[in-house]
């Protein structure tokens, strides 16, 4: 039985420099904690006995690389998820991005859209969403598959609803969805101002101007100096007045953006501001 800490620093940093190298994708300056944690479930699911085995595997099998890109990548996520966020935006945020005759919204590291399709819903709800694109990326083209169908088990709506109310929704959540079996399927109207595609926050550029930025539970993979890379990359995606969204463990403070932004409550929404 393979035991805890089977990979060594060393041979992650082996592992890194293969596949930016081979394969262009760059994970060098992600946690070294939440990396070393994952490749070791890795081995481990996989049954892999020793570093060297992981790295032929790597080198010489693209499907099993998909599935490693996978499995590091992957964040779990849920239907409004933190309902006080939801429910701030609701009340503060959507109220003015109404004022515009034109909305663009980025969920950067959209996961398998859960979070995606509660904004849609949001804006359904402020009668915003015919005015409104969202753009939903992630770097894992597995789960953004799944947010393209936009079916998701069954056994989650009891959470995902009571999640929904606690936000302030007032509708019958199940409006939105239809059940088959073990299965539901979000209504067509929802994905039909959704963009979704595949972008990677550490090497790929701007892409557009929005005026509400929301990446959640990110960040918190990354190091510092990746963390401040991102920052600048979401500043150069928001408008003046736009609003930035991050999780409940992240933060601005400190970064070299902070000084153009404020705080709007407690629930880890800033607002930009014209510079000076």
């Amino acid at each position: 039985m393979l035991g805890h800490n089977i990979i060594k620093d060393d041979e992650i940093d082996i592992l890194l420099e293969d596949i930016y190298q081979r394969y262009g994708y760059d994970f060098m300056q992600y946690s070294r904690a939440s990396i070393k944690r994952r490749i070791n479930r890795i081995m481990t699911n996989d049954r892999f006995a020793s570093f060297a085995e992981l790295r032929f595997a790597l080198k010489d099998n693209t499907e099993f690389l998909q599935h490693f890109i996978e499995e590091i990548t992957v964040n779990l996520t849920e239907m409004f998820r933190d309902p006080l966020f939801f429910k701030q935006l609701r009340e503060e945020v959507l109220p003015q991005l109404g004022t515009y005759p034109l909305i663009r919204i980025w969920v950067a590291g959209c996961s398998s859209g859960e979070e995606a399709y509660s904004i849609a819903i949001l804006l359904k709800e402020a009668h915003i969403l015919h005015k409104s694109l969202i753009y939903a990326t992630d770097i894992n083209p597995r789960v953004l598959e799944i947010a393209k169908k936009g079916i998701y088990p069954l056994r989650h709506i009891k959470s995902f609803s009571e999640s929904y109310i606690e936000s302030g929704g007032k509708e019958d959540f199940s409006n939105y969805y239809t059940a088959n079996y073990d299965w539901v399927k979000f209504n067509a109207e929802l994905k039909q101002k959704m963009i979704l595609s595949a972008h990677n926050l550490v090497s790929d550029t701007s892409f557009n101007s929005f005026q509400l930025i929301i990446c959640r539970n990110v960040l918190i993979y990354f190091n510092k100096e990746l963390q401040e890379r991102v920052f600048h990359l979401f500043d150069a995606s928001l408008e003046n007045l736009g609003y930035l969204a991050l999780g409940s463990k992240e933060t601005i403070r400190f970064s070299g953006i902070q000084h153009n932004y404020t705080a709007i409550g407690d629930q880890k929404i800033w607002k930009k501001l014209y510079p000076l």
